[in-house]
């Protein structure tokens, strides 16, 4: 069965990439917009695909209920579920704020090789932690906050111990800050609360009015990005330097930036891009700088999306974050997971349009991976252990794939999405090999059709289909309908099944 195909061997070359190391700039970044647009994503970054980091802080052990992460801010909300939460395990917010909850985050199971072990089973090949969360809790030990782990609760340097472990397993190190958030996150303005204690103003923040947390849409929402007043020089001062510390202590491989940075000066962002970007110039370092639009300007770092992706290929590497849980980003007494082949398939979509997955998991407050989410992390590690040829240093094809299933657009839009089904089929690209991974077994059991390799859309010469994981040869014909491929009798592996298509020139 022989047809021509010069259209693989043409995308092999214009979509792998050249090998080896992203070059290092030959000058030192200026605090200016120009100058930071030389900003290059590293090569090792686009070969990644998959990361993993840890919700992981004061809020784990607040024994809530929900989006846990936002703990702090609200449990001194009557209308939220962690006020209810709050009343039922520790009484009124009057009497016990969250500054109390700190010494019952004492994380004495926290092993951070074991969270590298676990981490590099599931096949990430950078990971790390949430470095300070929106709670004022740096979870290193910092010279800049007083209130951080290592002084208080855990009582251990929680950052540098995962960079020593997760850099000893041959993983990139990951570090992600949302401190931005802090301003107005708590309330500072409500005399019954602990938060607007001046004695504890260096963790709740300064003393601003009610409007700081945002202003009002019309939907009644707040918009979080538009603050009045804004920032003060004062916060912003600490700001920069707990990233400063960070970046100086700990010399993190990806620097991830919640939203809301653009409640800061542009003279403050543009100062911490140049820093961090300088700081791996002068250490010989490749490093990636991830935000969220429009937090920075296109081409000084590199896209985030929260619980969303990508239409279509994007041009430029990108990332997405999501979660184990649909509930929660943290720890929580109700979380609600995912199963691995919805994250499998996930990650295959991501990979499809040039992007990667950076997922969350939730440790619990004595410091212990729950092993319900251990299990779902093994399983996405089988799953790579088969098939990651098609997913580590592969690029995107000139389609990112076919099937009805259309996947939403927009910030947390998976929360709503249902997943793909057996007809879905996405395409990668690895060395000038073509890989057709189909999102479930197919429905008839006997055979699966590619329609974008049908004779009708191209004139190309298929040598051979094989089936990753699968040891016997696999029948085939071309149609016009498409690829039509023969299953084999017993499947492979648990989840998408990848079928390595080789053209004459292999």
């Amino acid at each position: 069965m022989k047809h021509s195909v010069p259209f693989l061997l043409l995308v092999s070359v214009v979509l792998s990439g050249a090998a080896g190391a992203t070059e290092q700039p030959d000058e030192a970044f200026k605090p200016e917009w120009a100058s930071l647009r030389r900003y290059e994503c590293p090569e090792w970054f686009r070969d990644a695909k998959f990361g993993i980091y840890a919700h992981w802080g004061v809020y784990s052990a607040a024994k809530g209920t929900h989006n846990t992460d936002w703990y702090g801010r609200h449990m001194y909300e009557p209308d939220q579920p962690n006020h209810a939460d709050h009343l039922k395990n520790f009484g009124p917010v009057s009497t016990f704020g969250y500054k109390d909850i700190i010494p019952l985050f004492t994380a004495e199971k926290f092993n951070a090789d074991e969270w590298a072990k676990i981490f590099a089973e599931a096949g990430a090949k950078f990971a790390g932690p949430v470095g300070e969360h929106a709670d004022g809790f740096s979870m290193w030990d910092s010279t800049v906050n007083p209130w951080n782990a290592a002084k208080m609760g855990p009582k251990r340097d929680v950052v540098g111990e995962l960079g020593k472990a997760m850099r000893k397993r041959g993983l990139k190190f990951f570090v992600s800050l949302h401190h931005s958030w802090l301003w107005g996150w708590f309330p500072t303005w409500d005399k019954n609360t602990d938060a607007s204690d001046p004695a504890y103003a260096s963790f709740y923040g300064p003393s601003y009015p009610q409007t700081s947390q945002g202003l009002k849409l019309p939907s009644g929402k707040l918009d979080y990005g538009a603050v009045h007043p804004l920032p003060s020089a004062e916060f912003q001062r600490v700001w920069l330097e707990k990233v400063k510390e960070v970046v100086t202590r700990y010399s993190p491989d990806v620097l991830w930036f919640d939203s809301r940075l653009r409640i800061l000066t542009e003279t403050t962002r543009k100062e911490m891009v140049a820093f961090y970007l300088n700081h791996a110039w002068d250490h010989g370092q490749e490093v990636v700088l991830s935000y969220k639009v429009p937090d920075l300007v296109q081409g000084a770092g590199t896209t985030d999306l929260e619980r969303a992706r990508m239409p279509d290929i994007y041009p430029e590497p990108w990332l997405t974050d999501l979660s184990v849980a649909r509930s929660s980003w943290g720890y929580a007494t109700d979380l609600k997971l995912y199963t691995a082949d919805r994250l499998v398939d996930d990650l295959v979509d991501i990979v499809s349009k040039n992007g990667c997955l950076l997922l969350n998991v939730a440790p619990a407050p004595d410091g212990t991976i729950p092993d319900d989410q251990k299990a779902i992390l093994r399983g996405m590690g089988r799953w790579l252990k088969v098939n990651g040829e098609a997913i580590y240093g592969s690029r995107p094809w000139l389609l990112f794939g076919e099937g009805p299933t259309q996947t939403p657009v927009g910030s947390h839009t998976d929360l709503g999405f249902q997943g793909f089904g057996s007809s879905d089929i996405r395409f990668t690209l690895n060395q000038g090999t073509l890989y057709a991974i189909a999102l479930g077994w197919p429905e008839n059991g006997s055979t699966v059709t590619i329609k974008a390799l049908s004779t009708l859309k191209t004139s190309e010469a298929i040598r051979e289909v094989t089936l990753l994981g699968h040891a016997g040869k696999l029948m085939w014909r071309r149609t016009t309908e498409g690829l039509v491929i023969n299953l084999p009798a017993e499947r492979p592996c648990d989840y998408a099944y990848v079928f390595k298509i080789s053209h004459e020139c292999d």
